[in-house]
Formats: structure tokens, C-alpha cells, sequence
């Protein structure tokens, strides 16, 4: 695979003087259409040390409007880095939409270097390359353009070019023991890389791979190669048929997931305040005990309007220490939110390890009421089922305790519940002309949970349907479920 680049490609001084001013003048209007067709470019520069990746990036950024790029070196994860998931730093730094950024490193080094080292065997490579091209996916079927440029030479190349850094008062300080530790392990290295470069070049997201020998010659071919694929990009929107109005499926259908919950359940007062203080007091201590074995939750309420969400998020809060814990309410998405992922908003909030993230909604949104409201495309919303479920098993498998609850009430009680807030002076801003719009649109909704419970209960993070027409009976209901989960976690 890597044959090519091991040729020796240069670029003569005169050819090279010959082309830049060119190409600096296209790359800076390409990076004006850009802002003006508003999608977001990442720019992934890897490949083997000695390469020339800095430099690359140095005149990336002096030909084009340092303005509009952000450029991100990850190297060995912080301390709050690593009490988060791994791909949590990846998605903080995400560039916005009319926005490039350039990664040196990316969720490629760490895989390929556990596996160099032997930390890691193949298995654990092809499983984390699974979660890497479902990111990419992700990200490409939401609007990224993701290119990919990886830096190669041959051992002999690189060795004299590490070799001939050291010789060099000036140019010493760029060879590193850890340089001089990968040479030895050179083979092995380019070994697992093409193994990871032919499994990840895919149709959205395909590799470039660039001889290193010459800075002249790979700063040119990774420049053009950028401009030719945003340009591209924006010529295929530009062509793109809009795509069809978002369509409703299965509404209307005989079975219902929800329509099977005995509503009818209920406590007595008494029960209720013995069961709060028995679960709130062993929630105390579970949650102590995860603190100090680095066990973090993520808590997901989703549910009917009025339906109790806040008084089972309260009940949850009361037993926990206010510095373990955040409650995240999530409402329309902010300008900057709207320039990302729609799960880029939520991936700032992942908790770390230890702590609780209790999200008051949450990316079911997507398909939820971005579904029924048609603010989310068919096609959108039918591959979030799949990209919420990647982002969830990427929590778990980072040592999350995922719990999702569904607070579920029938119509009568809901309005009942929105009489009662009209009511009542610190309740009335609760209630709006939308909540009662909502009511008319019950049956999508319905559907739309059914499909959402059907496509997204997984074995790490199951659905939990609470029956709460009785706000006592289900308030005990979410505190057990969590202790049984977190003590089962623990154990």
C-alpha cells in the first residue's frame, strides 16, 4: 500500500516557487465558498514520525486565513481528559460549521500505538477502528467533510532524516528518544498502519497518502488535494436534490408499547415516605461508593409534558452530593450548537468518572420531536437510531452506567396536570400554548416513542418505562431502578 510513497517524490525549487502563489490564492477562495455553503472541514494530517506533519500544518496555515482554521496536536490525554470517555476530546474540538480544523494526531494514534507497543493485539485494533468509522459516518451524513492525508517514507528515509536533524546544532532539539524508540519499532508500525489506513478508507472518508521525503513536494500535494476535495464538496451540494419532506411511518399501528403500561399503579402517602427515605439513604451510599471507584452514571428523562420529569430529577438530587452531580435541561439548540453535530451539545456534558450527568431531555430529541415537528429530515432522523446507539455503547464501553426513563401518563392526566399549573403562581410559566398544541399531535408522538424504545434498548443501555399518572408511584419507581442498576454495576 505504501509502495508509492517510499519512491522519493521532490519538488524543484523553481516549480515549487511556480505553483504556491497559485495555489495560496485558490485555498483562500475555496475557504471563502466555504463559509458561505456553512458546512464544517476536518483536515486529519497522521502518518510516521519524521514526516514532516508540523510543517505541513505550518504552511496549511500561512497560505490560508488562520481566521477560519483551528488546529488541534493531541498527544498523551490530560488528567480531565482521561476521566472521560476517549473520544471525548475529539468532539470538543470539532470545528463549526464555514470552519476548517486540522487534527496532528487523532483517534487513529492511540489505537495504532497500543497495538505497536503489544498493550493492544488486533482484535482490540479492528473493534476500535469499528467505532472510528461509525464516528466518521456520523459526522460525514451530517454535512463534515472529512479528508484524510497520511505522511509516509521508508525506514532508510527516515532514519537519515532523524539522523541528519541531530547532526544539527539547530535542528537537534526535533528528535526525540521516543522518535528514536519508534525507528526500531518501524516495521511493526507501518505494518498495523496500512492495516488501519485499508480498513478505514471508505467512500465518504478515503485516505491520501503522501511521500514525506520532500516538504516542497508533500505541502503541495496535501494543499491541492484539500482544495480539489472541497471544491468538490461544494459543487455536489450545489447539484444535490433537496431532499424529501420529513414522512411519519407506522402511525396508527394496532400495538403499542405504551398503550400496554398499567397506569392504574399507585402508593399510599405512608409507603411513599418510608420507600423515598429507604432509596435516597442506599442512593447516598452507592453513589458514594462509585465516586471512589470511578464509576460514572449518565441518567436520560424523557417523557410526556407535565409528566414529572422535574420531581423524579429532584428526588434523584436530593440524595446525592451537589459536586457529584449536574442536571443538564435541554432546550432548542443555541447558534453555536446548531454549527455542530447534534450530539456535539451533549458530548460537552459526558460526565467524568465519578460523576453523574442527569440530562432533563437528551439527544432523543432527533427522534422525537425533531421527527414529529419535521425540523429533522427522514433520512436524518432514521440514521440517528444508529448513531445514538454507537454514542451509547462509546459511553459504556468507557465504564458509563447508562439509565434512560420514559415518564408515561395518559391524555386526561395530562391536562388535569396543566389545569392544576395554570393554577398555581410558581407553576404558570410551566405551561404555554405549545405544551396544549403538543396534545393534538399525541399519536405521532406515541408512535414515535414506540419506534425510539423499539430501536434504541440495548443490553448496556436498556429503556425503563415509568407508569406516572401517580407521581409518588413513580417517583420510587426511577430512584429503585437506578439503585438496583448502579449496586449491580458495583458489584
Amino acid at each position: 500500500m505504501f509502495e508509492l510513497a517510499e519512491i522519493g517524490h521532490t519538488l524543484g525549487k523553481t516549480e515549487y516557487k511556480k505553483r504556491v502563489p497559485e495555489l495560496r490564492t485558490k485555498l483562500l477562495d475555496i475557504q471563502n465558498k466555504l463559509r458561505d455553503d456553512n458546512f464544517p472541514v476536518m483536515i486529519l494530517i497522521s502518518g510516521v514520525d519524521g514526516g514532516g506533519k508540523g510543517e505541513i500544518i505550518n504552511l496549511l496555515n500561512e497560505w490560508m486565513d488562520p481566521r477560519g482554521i483551528q488546529t488541534h496536536a493531541f498527544g498523551v490525554p490530560s488528567e480531565d481528559e482521561r476521566q472521560r470517555p476517549p473520544y471525548w476530546r475529539y468532539w470538543m474540538a470539532l470545528p463549526g460549521t464555514g470552519e476548517i480544523g486540522i487534527f496532528i494526531g487523532s483517534w487513529y494514534s492511540e489505537p495504532i500505538a497500543k497495538c505497536v507497543t503489544g498493550k493492544n493485539d488486533y482484535a482490540d485494533l479492528d473493534a476500535n477502528l469499528i467505532h472510528v468509522k461509525n464516528i466518521e459516518r456520523e459526522l460525514a451524513d451530517d454535512g463534515m467533510l472529512i479528508i484524510k492525508c497520511w505522511v509516509h517514507m521508508s525506514k532508510e528515509r527516515q532514519k537519515a532524516k532523524l539522523e541528519g536533524y541531530q547532526k544539527d546544532p539547530e535542528t537537534r532539539w526535533r528528535v526525540t528518544k521516543k522518535d528514536l524508540k519508534h525507528l526500531k519499532l518501524y516495521n511493526k508500525f507501518t505494518s498495523i498502519a496500512e492495516r488501519v489506513v485499508r480498513e478505514t478508507s471508505t467512500g465518504h472518508c478515503p485516505w491520501l497518502i503522501v511521500d514525506g521525503t520532500d516538504i516542497k513536494h508533500s505541502s503541495v500535494t496535501v494543499a491541492e488535494h484539500i482544495l480539489e476535495r472541497i471544491d468538490s464538496h461544494i459543487k455536489s451540494l450545489a447539484n444535490k436534490e433537496q431532499p424529501e419532506e420529513s414522512k411519519l411511518t407506522d402511525v396508527g399501528k394496532k400495538f403499542s408499547l405504551l398503550k400496554s403500561l398499567n397506569l392504574n399503579k399507585t402508593i399510599s402517602k405512608t409507603n411513599y415516605n418510608n420507600k423515598l427515605e429507604k432509596y435516597q439513604g442506599k442512593l447516598n451510599q452507592l453513589a458514594r461508593e462509585a465516586r471512589l471507584k470511578n464509576c460514572s452514571s449518565t441518567l436520560v428523562f424523557e417523557g410526556w409534558d407535565a409528566g414529572g420529569k422535574g420531581g423524579a430529577i429532584r428526588r434523584i438530587t436530593h440524595a446525592l452530593d451537589a459536586r457529584q452531580y449536574r442536571v443538564i435541561p435541554i432546550a432548542a439548540p443555541t447558534d453555536e450548537e446548531k454549527a455542530h453535530h447534534y450530539l456535539w451539545r451533549f458530548w460537552r456534558h459526558v460526565p467524568k468518572a465519578g460523576h453523574i450527568t442527569i440530562y432533563d431531555r437528551s439527544w432523543y430529541g432527533r427522534v422525537l420531536v425533531e421527527r414529529v415537528e419535521g425540523f429533522a429530515s427522514k433520512e436524518e432522523w432514521l440514521r440517528a437510531y444508529t448513531e445514538i446507539n454507537d454514542f451509547e455503547e462509546e459511553l459504556f464501553d468507557a465504564g458509563t452506567l447508562i439509565i434512560k426513563y420514559w415518564l408515561h401518563i395518559d391524555q386526561d392526566e395530562q391536562e388535569r396536570r396543566f389545569k392544576e399549573r395554570e393554577k398555581i403562581s410558581y407553576k404558570k410559566h410551566k405551561i404555554t400554548e405549545e405544551d396544549y398544541r403538543n396534545r393534538k399531535m399525541w399519536n405521532q408522538y406515541e408512535a414515535a416513542v414506540d419506534d425510539m424504545v423499539t430501536r434504541t434498548s440495548t443490553e448496556y443501555a436498556p429503556w425503563h418505562l415509568i407508569e406516572a399518572n401517580d407521581k409518588r408511584y413513580a417517583r420510587i419507581k426511577v430512584l429503585k431502578t437506578y439503585c438496583d442498576a448502579l449496586e449491580k454495576r458495583l458489584d
